[in-house]
């Protein structure tokens, strides 16, 4: 399967740099994974606009999954929207999220449905999503927050979403070809806990996993992406890099 970055900014969009999306690929069908701000913009000049077949998305905080609204309106309100609706897989409290990120006053919020255009799959148990299998385990993060293991014959992909260390990220990462790992900061004792991977967390995590390659992300604008690569290569022996916005990762045999 490929995996492409739209965005890799973590917590905010970053100068010409959106917030969290990436697509994975695979038979002729598209799985958007993750939404922030800026993931729309960038989608559409990768790929036609009503392209993508699903969506995931790990969490509810703006940077991961905010652009959901437009793209609400843009499958709602172009003159040539697709047919069908799409699935979104999410945390529970999707629908009203977006409801109340679209609607700015409660009269409208009353008429509003969105089912119209998305269905919504709560996430927690394996899901089969075109000829994708999608694993999902609550991880260590301040709201409802999931990591996945996304598998495609026989290629498996690791993704942290947003998550200080916990076993189920220890779980979802097991043996994986590719470990997608956040790191946001660098290692430090005052760091708050059940929130975010230093750079040397994720090398750490990579190497209990066994994983055989891993892709850093997630590294907010204030943050030396630099000095996180270091700390994650000093953690794991294993091939090593920060993913770039618009870079594709063959994840698999031909990785």
């Amino acid at each position: 399967m490929l995996l492409t970055v739209l965005g890799c900014s973590g917590s905010i969009p970053g100068p010409g740099a959106a917030a969290s999306g990436y697509l994975l690929e695979a038979d002729g069908f598209t799985l958007a994974l993750e939404f922030g701000n800026g993931v729309l913009s960038r989608f559409q000049e990768e790929r036609p606009l009503f392209s993508m077949d699903a969506l995931v998305l790990s969490h509810l905080h703006p940077d991961h999954c905010i652009d959901v609204s437009s793209l609400y309106v843009a499958r709602k309100y172009h003159p040539s929207p697709p047919a069908g609706v799409l699935p979104v897989h999410a945390p529970a409290e999707a629908h009203s999220r977006f409801v109340a990120a679209y609607a700015p006053d409660a009269a409208e919020r009353s008429s509003l449905d969105f089912t119209d255009v998305f269905s919504f799959h709560p996430l927690g148990a394996a899901v089969h999503i075109g000829p994708f299998t999608v694993e999902s385990a609550l991880v260590a993060h301040p709201c409802e927050a999931y990591g996945f293991r996304i598998s495609c014959g026989g290629a498996s992909l690791a993704y942290t979403g947003d998550s200080g260390p916990c076993e189920a990220l220890d779980s979802l990462a097991a043996g994986v070809d590719v470990l997608l790992s956040e790191a946001s900061w660098t290692h430090a004792p005052h760091r708050q806990p059940d929130l975010h991977l230093s750079g040397r967390q994720a090398g750490e995590l990579a190497a209990r996993a066994g994983a055989g390659r891993l892709l850093v992300t997630h590294v907010p604008p204030w943050t030396s992406r630099e000095d996180v690569l270091k700390e994650a290569e000093s953690a794991f022996d294993g091939p090593c890099e920060l993913v770039v916005e618009g870079g594709r990762y063959e994840v698999g045999e031909q990785a």
